[in-house]
């Protein structure tokens, strides 16, 4: 099966994976960033944060999002401690963050024991304006690497800027990336090697993994979103297939 998907908590479910399981992290945690006091920290759902004002839609809210920036930092560390027994030599790991906890999340990295290898920037020229200042239309992937960088498994070059908006048709999650994003970063891991998302959400890791010929094991805390997750990746899972089997049967002859 090109795909695994765990319904738990990340701790808990990657405490029972076996030591160097996959050749890549790439996740999008909670970010925990904004609240200006304990109240609006404690009180305030991820839609709320998340969702302007008068959008229509109903995503479902999600847990984890009420946590000051020490307390995020341990959890953070801890996961991408256990993330590192995981990955194999030289493997890299790619974590979305915005630039309130760019530090700490560097800082959680290099605790956790991977090597920091710089950051990457995901433009969303869709971004809300911010009157009197600049435009906040920018967040980041700080990302490392198990050792060294392991150039000559996966001899590729990626950009370091990603432009793309948030998906606004067929929307799963409210802090859903762009597949058009997705699909470049999951090239950094080796061709047919195994991307590890420890935070999933609506799977969007994952099924970039599958459209690029990598194997996934996502792991999600909500049931709602594990049950949409499943679906997608069930679909991309189907799409890849089927195109395989165009691509064996050749064109067609008339």
């Amino acid at each position: 099966m090109p795909y695994s998907l765990h319904q738990g908590d990340a701790l808990t479910v990657m405490a029972a994976l076996p030591d160097q399981a996959v050749d890549c992290v790439i996740t999008d945690p909670p970010y925990n960033s904004g609240g200006r006091t304990a109240a609006e920290r404690t009180s305030r759902t991820a839609r709320t944060k998340y969702v302007s004002g008068g959008v229509r839609h109903h995503l479902a809210d999600f847990d984890g999002e009420n946590k000051d920036q020490r307390s995020y930092g341990y959890w953070l560390t801890l996961n991408l401690t256990e993330s590192y027994r995981l990955a194999k030599p030289g493997s890299p790991v790619l974590i979305f963050s915005d630039w309130r906890q760019v530090s700490t999340t560097a800082d959680a990295l290099q605790a956790a024991g991977w090597t920091w290898q710089g950051m990457a920037t995901w433009h969303k020229p869709a971004a809300r304006p911010r009157k009197g200042g600049l435009r906040q239309d920018s967040e980041y992937i700080v990302w490392g690497t198990k050792g060294r960088i392991a150039a000559s498994r996966n001899p590729i070059y990626l950009p370091g800027l990603y432009s793309a908006s948030q998906p606004r048709k067929d929307r799963k999650h409210i802090t859903q990336k762009p597949l058009a994003v997705m699909r470049q970063l999951v090239r950094i891991c080796p061709p047919a090697g195994t991307v590890l998302d420890f935070c999933a959400g609506s799977g969007s890791t994952g099924v970039a993994a599958l459209q690029e010929g990598r194997d996934f094991i996502g792991i999600e805390m909500s049931p709602h979103y594990i049950g949409i997750a499943r679906g997608r990746l069930e679909t991309a899972l189907h799409q890849t297939t089927d195109q395989d089997d165009l691509d064996l049967a050749g064109p067609e002859e008339h």
